[in-house]
């Protein structure tokens, strides 16, 4: 059966490049002086109107910035603005002079020093310059501009981090978020810089959001997989790689060469570029200890950002000493010394009279008197930093040398301030001397390692243009291409597992022909895990998400047998404060959207079931809950966020009685009479002079109906065992910690003031971890879960395998007392979202028949393996049997040496 037309129209709609919100460029009207590759990318830029230009060092970024300005107030007319590093304003004024005629440019840093605005048509321009020091100080508000482009963006940096990267252009939106108030923004906004370091994704999404592409919240949900230990750390889905570039490429022209736009390289080679390393031995009697006291052999800077200071420190006049027998090969050379530390700055100038230094808070006349000085041949030697002279300026035209008088970690600033002197023009083969000690070899691997990225990655970038040019036809076709699915089935005894759209394949099914259905939805944009944009996590916000499940749910109520069940599973969602422009996290109450949704679609709402989690994961995960945030303002606090079962039902046909259609009959229990020898006592009833004792037979007692009715589901934790996984078992101390505390939350009356006490003092001890909750609140409620064993999940093996893991994945005990409770044997449980088919491997274990739909097709092969296993009656080892194996092994062990406590404690884990 096709998908409905709608449903297929929807899914096109979800193709995303950036918008077109420019204006078509006269190719006629464009600078006849500037180079034919400019003249390709000026209408390009113009024409989305909202554009960055990430060109190689030399490929005419300041002409092409001016002329897209130019063009700017031809179409719109009003006032442009050019922003621009201290000391590379003289640039722009020398290009403007060099082939622009029809400009004019003027520097400005006060509004009441702004000319008149421009008007529309032809004739000469006038744009503005001022430098970001101008912008960031509140001095000029860019929304006064029509058109605005930014300079070597990448300089904000150095202004303190990506937080004020990301504020500073957000200025430029007209997002005022420090009075709460939103603004019409700048319509024309551009961006030019050199390559951005392509390892720092964080960079490049600020910059689409200043360009008003796509919310860096959005972006990162889109395209990025969460790190669990750090909540700003990106990683690409691996199937998401091909799909970000070619994002990127719709609204970011990257260009190395003119090649890559189809235009002639000739005169556009680089020098060649000499590196040196210079390694100075290190003091390693000053190495410190660990966090435990133990001594360290070795000096290291990579335990962290105290012991690479500390060296820095130690070894600054050994690094001196280098620089000056460096400096000896040619004292009358022209050449920078670069540096990142004050000490750093004063250690160069004690040792070298003669040189002139910039700085931080020098400033900014005398600090671009001495920048322009050096670049023009005033003086010989100037020392600065990355963060201040590494972009923007160019040195090439005198000096061919670089000296560092160390290394660090920012391969951003360190590869921009090298192509201050490897430029087009320059004459020499450029020099770089690279000064660092023993203990700081890691970091030269890194910077190595990372420069080999960023070589692969541009290359990566220029093979897409010149595949697609500069034609946005081009990319979206490539974008489609990952439309659709090819649909794959595999059928076995009593089970079917399918690949395709969920969607698409439950319309295929037939109506009233599931007795169940147990599935884990996905969390709206939380995760996508697949590149087709058929995957329900492949949407814009969670509006978008329940769209595409406005075409599934009806299916989903048609397909389910009239007064049967749909257990929903369900995780309400953290909303950064980024997003909703409150400053701090919020919350989205998506388990009750998922109540309005499935009501809306007719099905009846029956209950909630509370699953506690373990809120330090959850803060690893997000940052909400923080101690340290808490302690600074504890109104910020959330609480951890459970995961729920919904429970719906389909409304039965004869409505004058509540029982489904085919009801789920639970046999009482046979009771069976026995002979009991001892006497017969008063009351007995006897046979024949014998005492008889009723005992239950098989059938659905009435105490496990008191558990089922109670709702408090206990979990054993046990589960089949999955390969080398050993590593990722709690220490038998820490279970017995978790454990024992447990027992005693059940044997007594909960006390808070006790339970504070007794985590302060596991603190204390060391034995609190900080990525596990091992002493929960326990509570013996029926509609709070806290014991569902978390490690139950067939999720351990896809995290072995690399590949990409549910946020929250449905447990084994929640899918086998759905089963069992809303089930019969022999009847068919259905799971749209099947993933490695935790649902149907638990159905089929139970007796019942199965089916799992799965869009992606690696969880597609690993259920398949899931559910032959579950079918042919075979679920291997069990995880208790390699625990007890571990506790008796290390018990043993331990009776060599008086039985530690540990051990002790292991050895009655395993005999309870």
């Amino acid at each position: 059966m096709t998908a409905h037309p709608d449903y297929a129209e929807f899914l096109k709609a979800k193709v995303r490049l950036a918008p077109s919100l420019g204006f078509a460029v006269d190719p006629a009207t464009v600078n006849p002086d500037l180079k034919p590759m400019t003249q390709a990318i000026v209408p390009w830029a113009c024409r989305g109107g909202r554009r960055a230009l990430f060109m190689r060092f030399g490929l005419h970024k300041t002409s092409t910035q001016l002329e897209i300005l130019r063009q700017s107030m031809m179409h719109a007319g009003g006032h442009a603005l050019q922003v621009t590093p201290l000391g590379v304003r003289h640039e722009f004024f020398l290009e403007q002079a060099k082939r622009h005629p029809d400009i004019e440019l003027k520097f400005i840093n006060r509004p009441e020093q702004m000319e008149e605005p421009n008007r529309t048509g032809a004739g000469t321009k006038l744009i503005h310059l001022t430098n970001y020091e101008t912008i960031r100080d509140g001095k000029l508000d860019p929304c006064r501009f029509t058109a605005a482009s930014l300079d070597e963006a990448a300089c904000l940096r150095g202004f303190g981090g990506t937080k004020t990267f990301r504020e500073f252009m957000a200025t430029f939106a007209g997002d005022d978020r420090k009075n709460g108030l939103k603004h019409a923004g700048v319509r024309y906004r551009f961006v030019a810089t050199a390559i951005p370091d392509p390892n720092d994704y964080i960079e490049l999404l600020a910059y689409a959001a200043f360009l008003g592409v796509m919310d860096v919240g959005e972006a990162k949900t889109r395209f990025f997989k969460r790190d669990s230990t750090k909540a700003d750390k990106l990683t690409l889905h691996p199937h998401k790689e091909d799909e970000f570039w070619l994002w990127v490429a719709s609204w970011a022209l990257f260009v190395q060469m003119p090649s890559d736009l189809g235009f002639c390289d000739e005169g556009y080679d680089l020098p060649e570029i000499d590196v040196r390393w210079h390694e100075i031995a290190s003091d390693h009697g000053a190495a410190g200890t660990e966090k435990n006291g133990q001594a360290r052999m070795f000096a290291d800077a990579a335990h962290g950002v105290v012991d690479a200071a500390r060296e820095k420190k130690r070894s600054l006049d050994a690094r001196v000493d280098k620089m000056m027998e460096i400096r000896a090969e040619d004292p009358a050379a022209h050449r920078i010394i670069w540096h990142d530390l004050e000490a750093e700055r004063q250690a160069i100038e004690a040792a070298i009279p003669t040189v002139k230094s910039v700085w931080g808070t020098l400033d900014p006349e005398p600090k671009e008197k001495r920048i322009i000085g050096f670049a023009r041949g005033e003086f010989q030697e100037l020392a600065t930093k990355p963060v201040i002279s590494g972009s923007g300026c160019n040195f090439q035209e005198h000096c061919w040398w670089n000296i560092y008088l160390g290394i660090g970690f920012k391969f951003h600033d360190f590869f921009q301030s090298l192509f201050r002197t490897q430029r087009y023009g320059q004459q020499h083969r450029v020099r770089a001397d690279l000064i660092y000690t023993e203990a700081e070899r890691g970091t030269r691997r890194e910077l190595e390692r990372k420069w080999r990225e960023f070589e692969a990655q541009a290359a990566k970038m220029s093979a897409i243009i010149r595949k697609h040019g500069l034609a946005e036809q081009a990319l979206d076709g490539a974008m489609k291409r990952s439309m659709g699915v090819e649909r794959r089935e595999v059928r076995g005894e009593n089970f079917l597992v399918v690949h395709n759209d969920t969607v698409e394949e439950t319309m295929s099914m037939a109506s009233d022909s599931v007795d169940l259905i147990v599935t884990s939805i996905p969390f709206s944009t939380q995760y996508e895990y697949t590149p087709s944009f058929n995957d329900f996590g492949h949407t814009d916000d969670d509006t978008h998400f329940w769209a595409q499940m406005d075409f599934l749910t009806p299916e989903l109520l048609r397909v389910l047998k009239p007064g049967r069940r749909a257990v929903i599973h369900v995780k309400d969602r953290i909303v950064p404060g980024g997003i909703n422009g409150l400053g701090f996290q919020t919350v989205s109450p998506f388990s009750d959207d998922c109540c309005a949704h499935f009501r809306r679609h007719g099905f009846a709402f029956l209950s909630r079931v509370t699953i506690g989690t373990d809120v330090v994961r959850e803060n690893n995960q997000t940052y909400r809950l923080g101690w340290t945030e808490q302690c600074k303002d504890g109104t910020r606090m959330g609480h951890g966020m459970p995961e729920y079962l919904l429970e719906f039902r389909k409304v039965q046909t004869d409505r004058s009685r509540g029982y489904a259609d085919e009801p789920v009959v639970k046999a009482k229990p046979d009771f069976v009479s026995i002979i009991d020898h001892r006497p017969v006592e008063p009351g007995d009833d006897d046979y024949d002079g014998k005492r008889v004792r009723a005992i239950p037979g098989t059938g659905y007692s009435r105490g496990r109906w008191q558990l089922d009715a109670h709702g408090l589901w206990r979990s054993s934790g046990n589960r089949p065992l999955l390969p080398d996984e050993l590593a990722s078992l709690l220490s038998l101390s820490g279970k017995a910690i978790y454990r024992g505390w447990k027992a005693f939350c059940r044997d007594n009356v909960y006390d808070h003031a006790l339970h504070v006490e007794f985590c302060e003092q596991l603190d204390a001890a060391g034995r609190l971890p900080p990525t596990f909750m091992i002493a929960p609140p326990h509570m013996d409620h029926p509609g709070i879960r806290t014991d569902v064993a978390r490690m139950r999940t067939l999720n351990m093996l896809q995290k072995q395998k690399g590949r990409e893991m549910h946020l929250c994945p449905l447990q084994f005990d929640i899918v086998d007392r759905a089963i069992e409770d809303y089930s019969m044997p022999g009847e068919t449980v259905f799971d749209p979202f099947g993933g490695i088919m935790t649902v149907p491997y638990c159905a089929l274990r139970m007796g019942r028949k199965a089916i799992g739909v799965e869009l992606n097709p690696d969880y597609f092969a690993d259920g398949v393996t899931y559910a032959q296993i579950a079918a042919a009656g075979d679920i291997g080892p069990a995880m208790f049997d390699l625990i007890e194996a571990e506790a008796e092994e290390t018990a043993a062990a331990a009776e060599t040496d008086d039985l530690s406590s540990e051990a002790q404690l292991a050895k009655e884990e395993v005999a309870e």
